[in-house]
């Protein structure tokens, strides 16, 4: 059964970090429509003044954010030790778990284009220790056939494995680019929770329903066993995603997601007192 579009979010800009100007696509408000994708936000600039204040140090716990960048330059950081950059097709993977701090400072680019996934992890796994992926843009499978190009960031795509996969929920993640009127398909778990997230271009998915790139939506698709996209006549390019729900509580405060209410208080408190980061 092919998926279809069963709820279309559209983005609004907002500033976050010390400044920087993004989309954001999914938050809040979707949580468990989007389960286990707790916030996706997007950035396409030329301009650096609205993104070069970038992300100062600051805590996570719970979740797992994934960074990826199809062009660009973000020098960054966390309180395990890593730091380095992440440029053009790379992808930053960092699990949380039970804390981590960490920067991330957009550089001056021509463009800076990409998007920030957070990824919940589920209840037994929130206090895991935390870790780091590096995934270089020479990492990351490309498929090319006939009038597309796939890049593989996780999961597996025509039996090729991606870059990385998750440890906690198993994530395919997938960067499409499709020639005008290409037709691609994608076989997905029929429970998983799939959407797509337009870079460039139009497109239709499943039954027929248009995206728009002017929109900075995303599509939530209905359950079902194929996902069928369609390039219009410029050609699309797309994120696609896909994962198991967890179907479990959630529990959100800034930078801070768990099941509870109790569990948020204690992770504040630590970061008041000084205990928030071991080692």
């Amino acid at each position: 059964m092919k998926r279809a579009v069963k709820k279309v979010v559209t983005g609004s800009v907002q500033y976050d970090g010390a400044g920087v100007k993004l989309v954001r696509v999914i938050g809040n408000a979707t949580v468990y429509d989007f389960d286990p994708f707790l916030m996706l936000d997007a950035f396409d600039s030329r301009d650096p003044e609205d993104y070069i204040k970038g992300f100062p140090w600051h805590p996570h716990r719970g979740i797992e954010t994934v960074t990826y960048l199809i062009q660009g330059d973000i020098e960054h950081g966390d309180s395990i030790g890593n730091s380095g950059s992440i440029l053009d097709g790379g992808c930053q993977w960092m699990t949380a778990g039970r804390g981590i701090l960490h920067q991330e400072m957009p550089q001056p680019a021509d463009r800076m284009l990409g998007v920030q996934l957070w990824l919940n992890l589920p209840k037994k796994n929130k206090m895991t220790h935390p870790q780091y992926r590096d995934i270089r843009g020479d990492m990351v499978p490309l498929i090319q056939k006939k009038g597309e190009e796939v890049r593989v960031i996780s999961g597996v795509y025509d039996g090729k494995e991606g870059a990385t996969h998750g440890d906690y929920v198993e994530m395919t993640f997938l960067d499409v680019k499709l020639e005008p009127g290409a037709v691609w398909e994608l076989p997905v778990n029929t429970e998983d929770t799939v959407f797509l997230y337009l870079v460039e271009g139009k497109a239709i998915v499943g039954d027929g329903e248009s995206i728009l790139r002017e929109n900075r939506s995303a599509l939530l698709l209905t359950e079902g066993e194929e996902v069928l996209v369609e390039a219009g006549k410029e050609g699309v390019r797309f994120l696609i995603f896909a994962g198991a729900p967890l179907r479990e509580p959630i529990a959100w405060g800034g930078p801070i997601v768990m099941n509870t209410r109790e569990e948020l208080n204690q992770a504040f408190e630590e970061i008041r007192n000084g205990t928030f980061i071991t080692r």
